[in-house]
């Protein structure tokens, strides 16, 4: 991997291009991220860049009057996790992932930045983020099956089917397809276009639709299928 970023989801619209014709896009606040810590094989045991997107406070215990312990900001950083970016002169981030670039030796923690410029216009990439929760869904919902007969007397509409055969095997096999939660999954959707690049607003327009809600964190990594 050569290049890859951490961005939040900010929302889709639509662009045209110099022959008039539309293009709906998703725009991603890319960046930027802060380099917390370059791994090495003599150290870790692999290469790798450790980056920090995002601000956020450092969580605070303190206790009232009666001397009950209180968490204030309990979304905040750990002591650990403030720690560990100080090592690097940082502020503690938010969200903190791990990249395998093939240019570790280039990158100095506490220094290196990674920003939108990284990629450029007409870039294939990868984005990968966790989809929007669906809470309990039936099996026509959560994977697309087949309805039963809309007759009245049908007793069959929107059940997922028979769950499984009698005496033999006599249980559900794994996998079956059933009723449950629906999304909030991990989802990597390839080879998506770089439409657009704002780097002096760290704003990158993906052609087409990326996984997950608004304000939600998204990986956008070089395409491993070049088409």
């Amino acid at each position: 991997m050569k290049k890859a970023i951490l961005a939040e989801k900010v929302g889709m619209t639509q662009i045209f291009n110099e022959e008039g014709v539309l293009t709906p896009v998703t725009v991603l606040k890319a960046g930027p991220c802060e380099v917390l810590q370059v791994k090495t094989i003599e150290n870790d045991g692999y290469e790798a860049v450790q980056v920090g997107f995002g601000e956020v406070k450092e969580k605070v215990v303190t206790r009232d009057g009666s001397g009950k312990k209180v968490v204030r900001n309990p979304h905040g950083a750990t002591k650990a996790e403030a720690g560990h970016a100080k090592k690097a002169g940082l502020a503690p981030k938010r969200f903190v992932r791990e990249f395998r670039f093939e240019n570790v030796a280039d990158y100095v923690a506490g220094e290196s930045v990674i920003k939108a410029d990284i990629f450029a216009e007409g870039d294939k990439i990868d984005v990968t983020a966790r989809s929007k929760g669906k809470g309990y869904a039936g099996g026509m919902k959560r994977y697309g099956l087949h309805s039963g007969p809309s007759g009245h007397g049908s007793k069959y509409h929107r059940h997922s089917g028979s769950n499984g055969s009698a005496t033999t095997p006599g249980r559900v096999m794994k996998g079956k397809k059933m009723a449950g939660h629906a999304g909030d999954v991990q989802v990597t959707v390839q080879n998506l276009e770089i439409v657009k690049i704002d780097a002096e607003n760290d704003v990158i327009l993906v052609k087409g639709a990326v996984p997950g809600p608004k304000k939600s964190l998204v990986i956008v990594a070089e395409s491993v299928k070049q088409k």
